[in-house]
């Protein structure tokens, strides 16, 4: 008799990247309520943070589609990237042609087309401060760093493992994973100006994402233009899909616009 699957009670995924671009690392996992747990990642050698936080989801999406699970599962994320692309902008960009609220194009089309394939009745995104504790989000974020840096790292698949363990498994030492698997090549990249501007939103995004202050030197290097026309702004202004907000001391802060998916994106 062949046993029934066991049904999955919790699941999380986590992207990281060196360079942004650069070379970059998932990981995910999924929890059973035998206690059980299974745990995937991939590499990609050139990439960015925001496409490896998409591929994670996107591995789980496709997972979790053929388990047993309860009538609402959350993934857990530290990617607001992730979550409001796929639960609020993405019905806007496909209004749009995909375009975003600038006129600018949807970045990495290819894999929120693929994550809005993958969508599961009862199965949302909810979000989880990075680096906060949370045990699963820093697995995930442990297995995709290993990725990143070239390695293989020690991955569960099934067994019964406490959350202590899970927080040490990923080796400080092991092979690379270029010796032990093949990496997927990039077929037609990006010309250098574009590649450059892909970067540039991706940081943005980052600090979106954090709250980070950006002083105005930093400010000018990231939207490439003139300090001196940059000093001469007091009040909120926008660069392509981000408000930027002042802040005391001089700082600046970047946030995505949040005029709705028609104003937005």
């Amino acid at each position: 008799m062949v046993a029934k699957p066991v049904k999955v009670v919790a699941a999380a995924c986590d992207g990281a990247c060196s360079g942004n671009p650069g070379p970059g690392g998932w990981g995910a996992l999924l929890r059973f309520e035998d206690g059980s747990v299974h745990e995937m990642g991939g590499a990609d050698r050139a990439t960015t943070n925001n496409r490896m936080e998409l591929t994670a989801a996107l591995a789980l999406l496709e997972a979790i589609k053929e388990l047993p699970r309860p009538a609402q599962l959350s993934i857990r994320t530290d990617s607001r990237y992730l979550i409001d692309g796929f639960s609020k902008w993405i019905q806007g960009w496909k209004r749009k042609g995909w375009r975003t609220a600038s006129g600018g194009v949807v970045l990495n089309r290819d894999l929120w087309e693929q994550l809005d394939q993958a969508r599961l009745e009862g199965v949302s995104l909810v979000h989880v401060k990075g680096h906060s504790g949370d045990p699963d989000n820093d697995r995930c974020d442990a297995i995709a760093v290993a990725f990143a840096k070239g390695q293989m790292p020690a991955m569960a698949a099934g067994e019964v493992i406490a959350t202590a363990r899970i927080e040490a498994d990923v080796p400080a030492d092991v092979p690379s994973a270029k010796n032990s698997a093949p990496s997927r090549e990039i077929a037609d990249p990006a010309p250098a100006p574009l590649q450059q501007l892909l970067s540039r939103c991706e940081l943005a995004d980052c600090f979106a994402s954090q709250g980070y202050g950006l002083s105005l030197v930093e400010l000018a290097q990231l939207v490439e233009q003139p300090l001196q026309q940059l000093e001469s702004r007091s009040g909120s202004w926008r660069w392509r899909d981000w408000q930027v907000l002042p802040l005391e001391g001089g700082r600046w802060r970047l946030q995505r616009d949040e005029g709705g998916l028609d104003a937005r994106e």
